[in-house]
């Protein structure tokens, strides 16, 4: 929040000399970027059928849909792990997070350590906003952080990953109000706009994420819905009114044009393990109190598993992209496979920015699948890799996979060992009612031989450099 707030005087210094040039004419329409500007809105916990344009009964999300209409709906879109901290490792990576030991959320030291996992993502290592820092955007962070946690004091800040000036929860230091996103996102528009840069923002907003944080305005939206329902329509309200609050700026700012758009969520959405939940309320260190999972009644649009799931329904989320002239509006794109980890070479196309030269993406760029143009043949496989239980438990029936690979048309399931696996024509299956292994067996054990030739290049441990003070 230090950063965030010198930031905010250096830009009213901006303002003020930007407003004695342009008094004078010293600034001309033809001097504005002609960079495209990025914002990626990155929820929390946000199902694929938790939008009303996906089909939801009764959540409403009318700002999310205007994208939706503005732009197109690409209903193949993965993310690299099922819960949070990975996930985000691949979008800031463009990489599998299990080459950083990162295979489940950020916790305390001692959580960490008993997962192998370091503390914090490492700085040092390609990071997608410092690649477009360094192309001469703007760039901002504003929400969750969860590239560690607040539980890890000595962790870096985001100002060490590659922003301009961020703020954040679930981060070391002073924790940003979770709704305060959408007010400092609009703030860093403008004074980027001033200053005629190009920006780069990740908005990653908090909802549904538990707690859930109910305000009595967005409740009246509800009033016939039970108390769980309300509770988790209310919150997603709240969250679809401040992205509507972003879209708008941009309107008023007249750089609608000249920005992609790209709304998303980090995985599935959470649910309780029990089939009926007592509702509770509980403070969270990062965000403050609200209810708990007993309110957490997201939906997948039909697709297998939740949160925490290697199914589609713990990775398979929305993403709708908006860029006016560029993206088809209105569109609906259900064959293109795009993941996470082709976030960091996509956007770095778009803005001009190069790779440096030691480093190889896991994603590549689908510039051209997001224009409409092309739908581009992977020729490397995605992996996933998370902690689960084998054999897999009556709350949990879909929580068993440890591994996936999906390679063409293919999608391999495995437990820890690889004893147990499941086999799907993810192309056309994406709800994974078949299991296709026993009649295409070489398939299978092609599969199962490059999750293994895989699981050779990751490191067996984290560097103890990413190892907080905190570790016992």
């Amino acid at each position: 929040m230090k950063v965030l707030k010198s930031f905010i005087y250096f830009s009213i210094l901006t303002l003020f000399i930007l407003s004695c040039k342009q008094a004078t004419g010293q600034i001309s329409e033809t001097s504005k970027t002609t960079k495209p500007n990025i914002v990626f809105i990155f929820t929390d916990d946000w199902g694929w059928g938790d939008l009303s344009a996906h089909g939801h009964p009764y959540v409403k999300t009318p700002n999310i849909d205007r994208l939706v209409h503005e732009g197109t709906d690409f209903q193949r879109f993965t993310v690299a792990s099922g819960v949070c901290s990975p996930s985000r490792v691949a979008v800031m990576t463009g990489q599998f997070p299990a080459r950083y030991n990162v295979d489940g959320h950020f916790a305390w030291a001692d959580n960490n350590a008993k997962r192998n996992m370091p503390d914090w993502l490492d700085y040092n290592t390609t990071l997608l906003p410092r690649l477009l820092q360094q192309s001469g955007y703007a760039t901002a962070h504003f929400g969750k952080w969860h590239l560690s946690n607040n539980m890890i004091p000595d962790s870096p800040t985001p100002a060490k990953y590659g922003y301009d000036t961020y703020g954040a929860f679930n981060c070391s230091g002073e924790q940003m109000p979770y709704y305060k996103d959408a007010d400092n996102a609009i703030d860093f528009m403008e004074a980027s706009q001033l200053q005629n840069k190009p920006f780069f923002i990740n908005l990653w907003v908090h909802e549904p994420h538990t707690p859930h944080h109910v305000i009595p305005k967005y409740q009246h939206r509800f009033p016939d819905l039970d108390e769980t329902d309300n509770i988790y329509a209310s919150v997603l309200s709240h969250a679809d009114d401040r992205i509507g609050e972003v879209l708008d700026a941009i309107d008023r700012l007249n750089l609608t044009d000249n920005t992609l758009v790209v709304f998303s969520s980090d995985n599935g959405p959470a649910r309780a393990t029990k089939t009926v939940e007592e509702l509770r309320i509980y403070l969270d260190t990062a965000t403050g109190v609200g209810y708990g999972t007993g309110a957490s009644k997201g939906v997948t649009g039909g697709r297998k598993g939740y949160k925490a799931a290697l199914f589609e329904g713990g990775i398979g989320v929305p993403f709708i992209a908006r860029w006016p002239g560029k993206i088809k509006a209105g569109a609906i794109d259900d064959a293109s496979l795009i993941s996470a980890v082709d976030l960091l070479p996509t956007f770095c196309e778009i803005a001009g920015a190069e790779l440096p030269k030691h480093y190889t993406p896991d994603g590549i760029s689908q510039v051209a699948t997001l224009l409409g143009e092309t739908y581009p043949i992977r020729t490397k496989p995605l992996f996933w890799k998370i902690g689960a239980h084998w054999p897999a438990s009556k709350n949990a029936p879909d929580h068993w996979v440890s591994f996936a690979v999906v390679d063409q048309h293919w999608k391999l399931v495995a437990n820890k060992d690889l004893s147990y696996v499941e086999l799907y024509d993810i192309a056309a299956d994406v709800y994974e009612k078949t299991d296709l292994k026993d009649t295409n067996i070489s398939i299978v054990e092609n599969l199962k031989n490059k999750i293994l030739a895989w699981q050779k290049t990751l490191p067996e441990k984290p560097n103890e450099n990413l190892f907080s003070s905190e570790r016992k």
